[in-house]
């Protein structure tokens, strides 16, 4: 596993992101982890978490893309880091934009986005924290495409917690297959696990989870 992927899990256990223990999710499911990225809420945190975006976007996507797509609203500060990172880093300066949940209809940017506007020919990447069902994919990817020509050249998470979605896939893939672009993460559960000297018992809980959760093998 690169160096940037284990700093990265360090990172989420440091800034108590990432917790290991008894969790009911939003779907209903009962996880024995949980990753909440509204734990980054300090400037030096906030900072870091952009750098790594920007490393892994870079080493997945390169840096043939104009604009940083966040869905609001945890994609927006998400956005925001990581053009800033992407500037420092790779010297490539790239907009961020994302979406109003409420469209604003006064002042010089009324309208359903903030930060750049989209246009024809623009490339996109989406930034998001975590994807476990695509929902949000579900309403974020038809505002795009409507905004301008665009395309969209991937999509970027921070934990991909590789559990099925709605079918026997990852939610990642299934967000792949639904859209036509390419989907991936800083890093996976399963790279999580394999890195961590997890003690026996919540090693145990976590194999359990997916074997009722986990994706179909191909």
């Amino acid at each position: 596993m690169e160096a940037y992927k284990q700093e990265f899990v360090d990172f989420m256990l440091e800034s108590g992101v990432l917790k290991f223990g008894d969790f009911t999710l939003k779907s209903g499911r009962k996880s024995p982890f949980f990753m909440n990225a509204g734990g980054y809420v300090t400037g030096s945190q906030l900072k870091k978490l952009g750098e790594f975006y920007a490393k892994a976007i870079h080493d997945r996507y390169g840096d043939d893309f104009d604009v940083l797509f966040g869905p609001a609203y945890k994609g927006i500060p998400l956005a925001v880091t990581t053009a800033m990172a992407f500037s420092e880093l790779y010297g490539k300066e790239v907009r961020y934009c994302s979406d109003r949940k409420e469209e604003k209809d006064h002042g010089a940017d009324k309208g359903s986005f903030l930060g750049t506007k989209l246009k024809d020919g623009d490339r996109v990447v989406m930034i998001e924290d975590v994807t476990t069902s695509g929902k949000s994919m579900e309403e974020t990817v038809p505002k795009v495409k409507g905004a301008a020509d665009v395309t969209i050249v991937g999509l970027m998470v921070s934990l991909d917690r590789h559990e099925k979605g709605k079918g026997d896939e990852t939610a990642l893939k299934e967000v792949s297959k639904l859209y036509g672009f390419p989907t991936a993460a800083i890093v996976s559960m399963p790279e999580v696990i394999g890195y961590l000297d997890l003690d026996p018992e919540l090693k145990g809980r976590i194999d359990a989870y997916y074997e009722q959760y986990g994706p179909k093998e191909e």
